[in-house]
């Protein structure tokens, strides 16, 4: 079939990989305008467009995909499927009418479950053990299109967001590309989606990311590892924001009260509503990222500090 890929970050490049190295030809990509980044904020290609730039594959930057002149170009390409990977915008039904097999997403999770912006790291912050990709047709509905296939993972127990969306990168690709080939063949067809099992899963704010040291130490260990790294779990240690990297619980420590600290033995123990949690890698506001039990030596820990 002859393809146009729409992706914008890095979780997107392995699909487009996947489907530049099969058997489908690839005609352009469509991913989100160049945005500032950096210190300087000098405008940076997405991962998908510095991707098909490095391979001469023709880039579309619309600011919104309705725009006449994408739609125009769309359709010249004339493509027979857009596959979609984190694109980033919504597409409305002009553009989703152009390919005459229509816009297929990969997304990442066990849909129904999880619809929206942010499935892994709901499911990581939601203590599930099992998630996967499922491969689906784009409608105007939030993720409620028909099903082509599916895929499960299993979440490990020190799975962050990031680990476990780079493997589901990787095998999702595969999908993805399977349900290209079993629709250019005309052998796959769509199965509604379940009608119960529905949960939404929108973008994880800085608010969401910042620690709750009254909740259990299971729970302040999923949420540090579903923000982990984006948008990065946060605290506040003498009024000031610390990040902080994945925690591991410290079931063989004293109680602590919540939010409460205790350097020993080479590592920092923070208290929680149950047994204490012993902190991984800090970063201070303006500071490099360093080991707890280093920070803690700089700042000379007190008795009367707390975190949160």
């Amino acid at each position: 079939m002859r393809l146009v890929f729409a992706g914008t970050p890095a979780v997107a490049v392995p699909s487009l990989e996947a489907i530049a190295a099969s058997r489908h030809e690839l005609l352009a990509v469509v991913t989100r305008p160049d945005a500032p980044a950096g210190r300087g904020r000098r405008l940076v290609r997405s991962p998908v467009g510095a991707w098909a730039d490095d391979h001469g594959v023709e880039v579309l930057t619309p600011l919104r995909p309705r725009e006449p002149e994408f739609l125009a170009r769309l359709a010249e390409l004339a493509p027979d499927c857009v596959p979609v990977v984190a694109y980033g915008a919504l597409v409305p039904p002009a553009a989703l009418a152009i390919p005459a097999k229509g816009w297929i997403n990969l997304h990442f999770s066990l849909l129904p479950a999880w619809r929206g912006a942010a499935p892994v790291q709901h499911a990581v912050l939601n203590g599930d053990e099992i998630t996967g990709a499922s491969v689906f047709e784009l409608e105007e509905g939030l993720d409620t299109g028909p099903l082509y296939g599916t895929l499960t993972e299993p979440i490990r127990p020190a799975d962050t967001a990031g680990d476990l969306l780079d493997r589901l990168a990787q095998c999702g690709s595969r999908l993805l590309v399977d349900v290209l080939d079993g629709i250019g063949s005309g052998t796959l067809a769509t199965v509604p989606q379940a009608a119960d099992g529905i949960s939404l899963a929108p973008k994880l704010t800085a608010e969401d990311a910042a620690v709750r040291w009254g909740d259990p130490a299971f729970a302040v260990d999923r949420r540090i590892r579903a923000c982990t790294p984006a948008p990065g779990a946060w605290t506040v240690f003498r009024g000031e924001r610390l990040k902080l990297g994945p925690v591991s619980p410290a079931s063989d420590a004293p109680s602590l009260e919540p939010g409460a600290l205790r350097q020993e033995r080479g590592r920092v123990l923070a208290g929680t509503a149950t047994t204490p949690v012993a902190l991984g890698e800090v970063r201070p506001a303006g500071k490099k990222a360093m080991a707890a039990d280093a920070w803690a030596r700089g700042v000379r820990l007190t008795e009367a500090d707390r975190l949160g």
